[in-house]
Protein backbone atom coordinates (compact mmCIF):
# COMPACT_ATOMS: atom_id res chain seq x y z
CA UNK A 1 0.00 0.00 0.00
CA UNK A 2 2.81 2.43 0.90
CA UNK A 3 4.54 1.68 -2.39
CA UNK A 4 1.38 2.54 -4.37
CA UNK A 5 0.99 5.72 -2.33
CA UNK A 6 4.56 6.72 -3.18
CA UNK A 7 3.95 5.99 -6.89
CA UNK A 8 0.80 8.16 -6.80
CA UNK A 9 2.80 11.02 -5.30
CA UNK A 10 5.49 10.64 -7.94
CA UNK A 11 2.88 10.66 -10.72
CA UNK A 12 1.26 13.77 -9.25
CA UNK A 13 4.64 15.53 -9.09
CA UNK A 14 5.32 14.57 -12.72
CA UNK A 15 1.96 16.00 -13.82
CA UNK A 16 2.68 19.24 -11.99
CA UNK A 17 6.11 19.49 -13.57
CA UNK A 18 4.70 18.75 -17.02
CA UNK A 19 1.99 21.43 -16.73
CA UNK A 20 4.51 23.98 -15.44
CA UNK A 21 6.99 23.11 -18.20
CA UNK A 22 4.42 23.42 -21.00
CA UNK A 23 3.10 26.74 -19.74
CA UNK A 24 6.65 28.04 -19.24
CA UNK A 25 7.66 26.99 -22.75
CA UNK A 26 4.64 28.78 -24.20
CA UNK A 27 5.61 31.96 -22.36
CA UNK A 28 9.28 31.68 -23.32
CA UNK A 29 8.47 31.07 -27.00
CA UNK A 30 6.06 33.98 -27.06
CA UNK A 31 8.48 36.33 -25.32
CA UNK A 32 11.46 35.47 -27.51
CA UNK A 33 9.30 35.74 -30.63
CA UNK A 34 8.29 39.22 -29.52
CA UNK A 35 11.92 40.18 -28.84
CA UNK A 36 12.97 38.80 -32.25
CA UNK A 37 10.30 40.94 -33.92
CA UNK A 38 11.53 43.99 -32.02
CA UNK A 39 15.11 43.25 -33.07
CA UNK A 40 14.60 42.20 -36.68
CA UNK A 41 11.28 43.67 -37.85
CA UNK A 42 11.41 47.23 -36.59
CA UNK A 43 9.43 48.71 -39.49
CA UNK A 44 6.67 46.15 -39.00
CA UNK A 45 6.54 46.73 -35.24
CA UNK A 46 6.45 50.50 -35.80
CA UNK A 47 3.35 50.36 -38.00
CA UNK A 48 0.56 52.38 -36.48
CA UNK A 49 -2.70 50.54 -35.99
CA UNK A 50 -4.46 53.64 -34.70
CA UNK A 51 -3.02 57.01 -33.73
CA UNK A 52 -0.81 56.40 -30.71
CA UNK A 53 -0.88 52.58 -30.94
CA UNK A 54 1.75 50.68 -32.87
CA UNK A 55 1.84 46.97 -33.55
CA UNK A 56 4.82 46.69 -31.18
CA UNK A 57 2.92 48.34 -28.34
CA UNK A 58 -0.05 46.05 -28.88
CA UNK A 59 2.10 42.92 -28.96
CA UNK A 60 3.95 44.08 -25.84
CA UNK A 61 0.67 44.51 -23.98
CA UNK A 62 -0.44 41.08 -25.20
CA UNK A 63 2.72 39.60 -23.68
CA UNK A 64 1.63 40.87 -20.29
CA UNK A 65 -1.89 39.56 -20.80
CA UNK A 66 -0.53 36.18 -21.89
CA UNK A 67 1.51 35.94 -18.68
CA UNK A 68 -1.64 36.57 -16.64
CA UNK A 69 -3.65 34.05 -18.66
CA UNK A 70 -1.02 31.33 -18.31
CA UNK A 71 -0.77 32.00 -14.58
CA UNK A 72 -4.55 31.75 -14.34
CA UNK A 73 -4.52 28.44 -16.20
CA UNK A 74 -1.95 27.04 -13.77
CA UNK A 75 -3.78 28.32 -10.70
CA UNK A 76 -7.08 26.91 -11.93
CA UNK A 77 -5.49 23.53 -12.67
CA UNK A 78 -3.78 23.49 -9.28
CA UNK A 79 -6.99 24.40 -7.44
CA UNK A 80 -9.16 21.90 -9.30
CA UNK A 81 -6.77 18.97 -9.76
CA UNK A 82 -3.46 19.18 -7.98
CA UNK A 83 -4.46 20.46 -4.54
CA UNK A 84 -7.42 18.07 -4.04
CA UNK A 85 -5.33 15.10 -5.20
CA UNK A 86 -2.44 16.09 -2.95
CA UNK A 87 -4.85 16.54 -0.03
CA UNK A 88 -6.32 13.09 -0.71
CA UNK A 89 -2.88 11.48 -0.89
CA UNK A 90 -1.76 13.20 2.30
CA UNK A 91 -4.85 11.89 4.06
CA UNK A 92 -4.20 8.34 2.87
CA UNK A 93 -0.54 8.31 3.74
CA UNK A 94 -0.69 10.30 6.94
CA UNK A 95 1.54 13.01 5.47
CA UNK A 96 1.37 16.61 6.62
Amino acid sequence: MAEQHEQDLIQLARRRWRIAAVLSLIMIASYFSFIALVAFAKPTMAQLLTPGLSLGMLLGALQIILAWVLTGIYVRWANQSYDPELHRLRGEGGLR
